[in-house]
């Protein structure tokens, strides 16, 4: 559940899947997994946080909530347009995890499905294809930003880090 107004789209991300578990789940609802019981023996999860994490993904929008039996009741969970959204989210998650966290080695990969190949993921604009990275694109304010987005836009250095060129 959103905790505060905030017109930051980080910021509210983060209300919204901004915990481990909710990451997780998202992952195993990528990965086909629909079950309250599936979700469990995949995570590890406690049962009492399963459920506070189900119902504030089905509440913020990312998951939806369907009845499969009646007596007694049990639910699956399905991915909205959000929630299916989110798998760009988890792919950079990995390559950065890949990146920065993997000492032992690489235990997930994306690969070329008829290569083989390890695949390097970037972000790119959808539009043109390009990488976004500076000084080419850069972060700024949007229509709906309110005047303090608005102030922090403009005074960033015209290469702020989020737009970093290196790769």
């Amino acid at each position: 559940m959103p905790k505060r107004i905030t017109r930051c789209p980080i910021a509210r991300s983060l209300e919204r899947v901004g915990d481990e578990w909710s990451v997780l789940i998202l992952r195993d609802a990528l990965y086909g997994l629909t079950r309250f019981d599936a979700f469990q023996k995949s995570l590890g999860i406690a049962p009492n946080i399963l459920t506070r994490r189900l119902a504030t993904l089905v509440e913020t929008g990312m998951l939806e909530r369907r009845q499969y039996s009646e007596h007694p009741p049990r639910y699956e969970y399905f991915l909205t347009d959000a929630g299916r959204d989110f798998r760009t989210v988890l792919l950079a998650m990995l390559a950065w995890g890949n990146r920065h966290f993997a000492d032992e080695g690489l235990s997930m990969t994306i690969v070329d499905a008829k290569t083989g190949e390890i695949a390097d993921p970037i972000l790119v604009d959808k539009r043109t294809g390009r990488p976004l990275i500076g000084p080419d694109f850069k972060v700024a304010a949007g229509p709906a930003a309110d005047e303090r987005i608005k102030r922090r836009y403009q005074s960033l250095p015209p290469t702020s880090s989020l737009m970093e060129t290196r790769s």
